[in-house]
């Protein structure tokens, strides 16, 4: 591709476009041969079943490599937009902004990365304006699920982009400034180039809700209940977290906290001045011996982490908080998609144990999304006015069509950019001009492997199709002198063909295997490992309908 020598604006997602989690968003100002980056959030996303030991999943920084970034800049605190921090920081090495709440969490964030000292992080206060070269950013108060969350005016010599970050529209929204329509009304007079916007709930007709009317509905709901209450929900809604306790407190309960996150989370709300007014949090200990009308427990694990506080809870194994029959349990969350079993395990583990479940699909009103609907988009449309919509945040799907909807409400360019693609947005109409190296990094045992790293696909592979070890010994000329040790791991065996017959079978097969090698080939262990994988893999088609890995292993004597 011919160099580019103009002054351009680009911006390019290498993360969170085209998926919901691990945002790592870019904007680039300049000629090509010397552009200056700004780069906005640095998130995770989450394994499942298809990465089997992996946890943490993170956005590949190898484009950033050699970059000259001007500065990271990070809308809010959720572990999609700020929890790659600790894994990603020394591969951009440059200073940090945001809002204090959020700037309290990526402390934390790095001290446990062992990289705090290394760190420069800049607090911005809330509506404060940040110079970083061509950029000049200005945080714009929005609402969302979590304490101060913002948008980001991006003002460059080539137009202005406001990116949307998470968002949504809530005149009483508990906790925090409501999405501030006059800065947004004001950049579009001025004239707003693109707007990034959030895509989640693209699909949904209507308004997402207001955390004002979950405190009403939980307060009601609460105030009815007898015995021990829990109440799941994301540790991060500082918003939900207030409206349960001040709820408890009205009811005659006091809360513990149980789960990690809940008090990580309160700590950063209480250091920023939120959560005023409510009594000490009793500790688990302290809670499992108050009377059962007058306790309350906020808990994490409300998607079914296996070791979270609820999952121990469900599993009997909590060491303090123990729920039985006349007991509740009200989930004041959605459930993620993709954590549909998970949920549902716990849910049952904990009817088994005579819990009495409420979620929001039977008690309207116990939970809200953060993310803005169909109406809130329109309205975001009305208000700045880009010429360029650039949807971001969402599945494919929901890109797609959230581009038909900017359509449809008069905008006149829409871009659908998947992750390593690079749209100038100025001079000149949108346009998709680069690709870059994009993908992702698994955090796998403690370091980060690449999407193709061989233990992963060994890993995968043995979860499928099962794992066959061979073992013996040969002496100098090469022949077998001992028994041959076939073993299963992971494959079948019935009544009708037990799994040692099958085993034996392929002990069998390998001594004809061997047999079969003449001169230098019994000489190269190598070649006979080569030849028993081709031969029990062909055999387990034909017994299992599987093609396990074969490890075999040869004492020489």
């Amino acid at each position: 591709m011919k160099k580019r020598t103009d002054d351009e604006l680009v911006f390019l997602p290498l993360g969170g476009s085209g998926e919901i989690g691990m945002n790592l968003n870019l904007y680039g100002y300049g000629p090509e041969r010397d552009r200056q980056w700004l780069i906005v959030d640095v998130g995770v996303t989450f394994g499942d079943l298809s990465t089997p030991g992996v946890d943490v999943i993170v956005p590949d920084p190898a484009f950033l490599e050699g970059e000259k970034i001007r500065g990271i800049v990070l809308t809010h605190a959720h572990e999609d937009h700020i929890g790659a921090l600790g894994w990603l920081w020394t591969r951009m090495k440059a200073p940090l902004y945001a809002t204090p709440f959020t700037a309290y969490l990526i402390r934390e964030k790095l001290r446990e990365a062992g990289i705090l000292d290394q760190v420069e992080l800049i607090e911005v206060p809330l509506g404060g304006t940040i110079d970083l070269g061509p950029f000049q950013v200005t945080m714009v108060t929005m609402t969302h699920s979590i304490a101060e969350p913002n948008g980001l005016a991006i003002k460059t010599p080539l137009g202005t982009i406001l990116h949307t970050g998470d968002w949504k529209i809530d005149d009483d929204p508990v906790i925090g400034g409501v999405t501030d329509a006059d800065a947004i009304t004001r950049l579009g007079d001025e004239g707003v180039l693109a707007m990034v916007c959030d895509s989640t709930n693209v699909f949904v007709e209507g308004s997402a809700g207001s955390e004002g009317g979950v405190r009403e509905a939980l307060s009601e709901l609460i105030s009815g209940l007898k015995g021990r209450i829990a109440v799941g929900c994301f540790a991060s809604n500082v918003a939900r977290m207030d409206s349960v306790i001040r709820a408890a407190e009205a009811a005659g309960r006091r809360v513990s906290l149980a789960g990690r996150s809940m008090h990580r989370i309160t700590a950063a709300a209480k250091h920023v001045g939120m959560l005023h007014d409510i009594k000490p949090f009793l500790s688990e200990q302290e809670a499992r011996v108050w009377p059962a009308d007058e306790i309350l427990y906020l808990c994490t694990g409300s998607q079914g982490e296996v070791r979270a506080a609820l999952s121990r809870v469900a599993e009997g194994t909590h060491p303090y908080v123990k729920l039985s029959n006349g007991d509740h349990c009200i989930f004041s969350s959605r459930v993620i998609p993709g954590n549909e079993l998970s949920v549902g395990r716990l849910q049952d583990k904990l009817a088994d144990r005579g819990v009495r479940l409420y979620t929001e699909k039977d008690h309207r009103g116990i939970h809200v999304s953060g993310h803005p609907c169909r109406d809130e988009l329109r309205q975001m449309y009305e208000w700045a006015r880009p010429k360029i919509a650039v949807p971001t945040h969402g599945m494919r799907r929901h890109l797609v069509e959230h581009a038909n909807l900017a359509r449809d409400v008069g905008v006149p360019e829409s871009i659908t950019p998947r992750n390593g693609d690079m749209v100038r947005l100025a001079p000149g109409p949108a346009a998709i001009i680069d690709e870059v190296p994009s993908g992702r990094l698994y955090v796998d045992g403690g370091r980060l492997v690449t999407e193709q790293g061989e233990a992963l696909h060994e890993r995968r592979h043995a979860s499928t199709n099962g794992v066959l070890i061979v073992s013996f010994a040969m002496d100098k000329r090469g022949k077998i002198v001992s028994d041959i040790d076939v073993r299963g791991i992971g494959l079948p065996g019935d009544e009708e063909m037990p799994l040692g017959d099958s085993l034996d079978d392929l002990a069998e097969r390998v001594e004809q295997v061997v047999g079969k090698l003449k001169g230098e080939a019994l000489e190269d262990e190598m070649v006979i490992e080569q030849a028993i994988s081709r031969a029990l893999k062909k055999a387990s088609q034909q017994i299992w309908d599987r093609r396990p890995i074969v490890e075999t292993i040869i004492l020489r004597l």
